[in-house]
């Protein structure tokens, strides 16, 4: 990153630092910074390129500096964006307005992405059938959400000798949940615990 001269508190400040690149998106404290992931303006250096307009229309093959002429013209930046190409594509865009609008969507698209959660509900070997159905509404509600649940049950002294009792009780826990529910992970032993993995149905 290239640090400018300017000092706006702000996202998109949209000036040129002395480069003549735009100021754009990033800063630390208030100086903002611009962001160099592609070679622009008078950094292309290449001897030709291939150039397209600011509308999409190819300009064919010209000097870089014959593009740079083009860019400056338009008031728009020459970004090169195919820098394997032979000869080098580059574009004649606005750079900051580009890196604003790619920002912003890359925000928007990390607010669409749900993030999964685990939640755990806790049992016993010996859980009467009340407080049974009151877990099961609780990983319910996990579910219905979208969040996986772990079920947990632990053995005490010595309920380790009836450990058959305690897969029973998470098959059924599973049982009654299946509605909205499959097991993703069948019961497994984990020192005196058991667990398993329920998941939302599809």
């Amino acid at each position: 990153m290239q640090k400018c001269g300017s000092l706006y508190p702000h996202f998109f400040c949209g000036q040129k630092c002395s480069q003549g690149i735009k100021i754009i998106i990033s800063f630390k404290g208030w100086r903002c910074k611009t962001i160099s992931n592609y070679m622009i303006n008078e950094q292309i250096r290449d001897r030709e390129v291939r150039l397209i307009g600011p509308d999409g229309a190819q300009l064919g093959i010209v000097s870089s500096r014959d593009a740079l002429a083009k860019a400056q013209e338009a008031g728009l930046d020459l970004v090169k964006i195919a820098p394997q190409a032979k000869p080098p594509v580059c574009k004649i865009i606005d750079y900051g307005k580009y890196r604003y609008e790619m920002a912003r969507k890359e925000k928007e698209a990390r607010k669409k992405q749900k993030t999964i959660e685990i939640k755990e509900v806790r049992l016993s070997p010996n859980i009467d059938t009340n407080d049974l159905n009151t877990k099961a509404n609780t990983a319910r509600k996990f579910l219905t959400k979208g969040d996986r649940v772990k079920v947990s049950l632990r053995f005490r002294g010595r309920e380790m000798a009836h450990m058959a009792g305690g897969r029973k009780v998470l098959e059924q826990f599973a049982e009654m949940l299946s509605d909205v529910a499959v097991m993703e992970k069948a019961p497994k032993l984990e020192g005196r615990s058991m667990t398993m993995f329920l998941t939302e149905k599809r």
